[in-house]
């Protein structure tokens, strides 16, 4: 595989080695020893796996305690995928990156704890899986203003209006919301 920083630290590309014939093809999409040789020791202790339709827009959400390090891939599909730095002692807080995931390029991204995520849906529909290094806590479950100004979070266009839940539509701005010190 092959590990590719990306401009905020912490935050990887990963492309694994993808091995295809006239059949289709294979990837390993989680080996602990392999990510844990390549400095990714990581113990994950939840999957999840959501399907979303054109213009859906999921995030931007963190947990303040049990907070999450995500390792999210798409297996069908295509979204764009945004992470934030959210830790007020960051020299990078508030900057964010974001990547194209799909069905197609087998990419994954690694999110530590400490950063919002979020994706926009850009096919007719994605199927999103993501392994967690903290379980779901409800009551320390936050979002952040998916077109907060102050992010300037430059979303590419789906071909519809971005579908949000209504927490997300409601979520309040960075600059109001409770994050990492």
């Amino acid at each position: 595989m092959t590990i590719t920083a990306t401009a905020l630290p912490g935050v990887l590309l990963i492309e694994p080695r993808v091995f295809g014939d006239a059949r289709g093809f294979f990837l390993e999409s989680w080996n602990r020893r392999s990510f844990a040789e390549a400095g990714l020791d990581l113990d994950f202790v939840q999957d999840n796996h959501s399907r979303s339709a054109r213009g859906v827009l999921r995030g931007l959400h963190y947990q303040l305690r049990q907070p999450q390090g995500k390792l999210v891939r798409v297996t069908q599909g295509a979204v764009f995928d945004v992470a934030v730095d959210i830790r007020r002692s960051s020299p990078h807080f508030g900057r964010w990156v974001g990547v194209e995931l799909s069905g197609d390029n087998h990419r994954m991204l690694y999110i530590p704890p400490g950063f919002a995520h979020g994706f926009l849906v850009l096919s007719d529909s994605a199927d999103f899986l993501y392994k967690c290094t903290s379980l779901y806590d409800p009551p320390s479950d936050r979002s952040i203003c998916w077109n907060d100004p102050d992010i300037g979070i430059d979303w590419p266009d789906a071909g519809v209006a971005p579908i949000l839940s209504a927490k997300d539509a409601a979520a309040p701005r960075l600059h109001d919301a409770e994050v990492f010190a």
